[in-house]
């Protein structure tokens, strides 16, 4: 069995101490004793807090997405919100997509927000990324949080922060944000929030959204012309299940043919390899339904709905 550097053994001994939860002491006690390999990738280095936040494999440790590195990435982006605005009141709008363990670490992230006296607005369920964009803007919110890993493979989660124009960070906000972040630690995360400060957003929300974008449309005679064009819609799994046909239809096209078998939300993505738009083999299962309802147009998103192929 390889011997697994001391500085990385150190690392993981202070995951099994009274800060962290039993279940992650537990399962650290374990691959301390039964997987070195594990053990080493679980701790060799901090997940990085990059310009558009964390993303990683989940599971325990300071190489993965879990409760803790979730937890140090929102107590620095409070910190940092709290230097920059002072006493103005701050409000953080939050959305997860599909993913597995999206739910909880939005929780968390809910959760450190509020006990540090931050006010969160929070989707009542999944949401494409495009709308917590929206939803900072239109409710005057500093900041953003997208629980997603993209298109990434099914064991990663991620963390993607956005600023108060809706848009992902930029200079100097995200050089300051990583730093902030970096020199936060476990011991420095305050837990406990107080659901008193979530205002939960439901479907009436979605509707505002969807009639906003009705009134951008760049041209309503080319659709009232071709308003019949046949469309096949799939989410691959992921968020924009019900916005997007709804959107379409709500913009006037009338024939909009989803794929059943993709329409299931899931974290797996059972039905394909990779949930990219960007590759060919994703739109398999859309491509047979367009042969069977002769489609002219062929869409699919990314798991939270900021990417599109056609």
């Amino acid at each position: 069995m390889k011997k697994v550097p001391a500085e990385i053994t150190d690392r993981a001994k202070i995951w099994t101490t009274e800060v962290f939860d039993e279940e992650t002491r537990l399962e650290v006690k374990d691959m301390m004793e039964n997987d070195p390999a594990g053990l080493a990738d679980s701790f060799y280095r901090d997940l990085e807090f990059g310009t558009g936040g964390l993303r990683g494999i989940m599971g325990v440790g300071t190489n993965r997405m879990n409760r803790y590195t979730v937890g140090m990435a929102t107590q620095g982006l409070a910190d940092y919100l709290k230097k920059c605005f002072g006493k103005e009141e701050i409000k953080v709008a939050i959305a997860h997509d599909c993913r597995i363990n999206s739910d909880n670490f939005t929780s968390v992230t809910a959760e450190v927000l509020t006990a540090n006296g931050i006010g969160v607005y929070l989707f009542d369920a999944l949401r494409p990324t495009p709308l917590l964009s929206y939803a900072v803007r239109e409710l005057g919110c500093k900041a953003g949080i997208v629980i997603t890993a993209s298109h990434n493979p099914m064991e990663y989660n991620g963390y993607k922060v956005y600023w108060e124009d809706g848009g992902q960070l930029v200079p100097p906000h995200d050089n300051n944000i990583i730093e902030m972040v970096r020199k936060t630690s476990v011991e420095d995360i305050l837990f406990g929030g107080d659901d008193r400060m979530i205002t939960v957003l439901d479907s009436s929300f979605d509707d505002i959204y969807l009639e906003r974008l009705k009134s951008i449309s760049l041209s309503p005679g080319a659709i009232e012309r071709q308003g019949d064009l046949r469309i096949v819609f799939t989410p691959i799994h992921g968020t924009t299940v019900r916005l997007v046909p709804e959107g379409l239809r709500k913009f006037g096209f009338t024939s909009v043919f989803n794929v059943p078998e993709q329409d299931v939300v899931d974290g797996r993505f059972p039905t394909v390899k990779s949930p990219n738009p960007e590759e060919a083999s994703a739109f398999e299962m859309a491509l047979e339904k367009a042969a069977e309802v002769d489609a002219e147009l062929v869409m699919a998103t990314d798991p939270d709905g900021d990417r599109v192929g056609a």
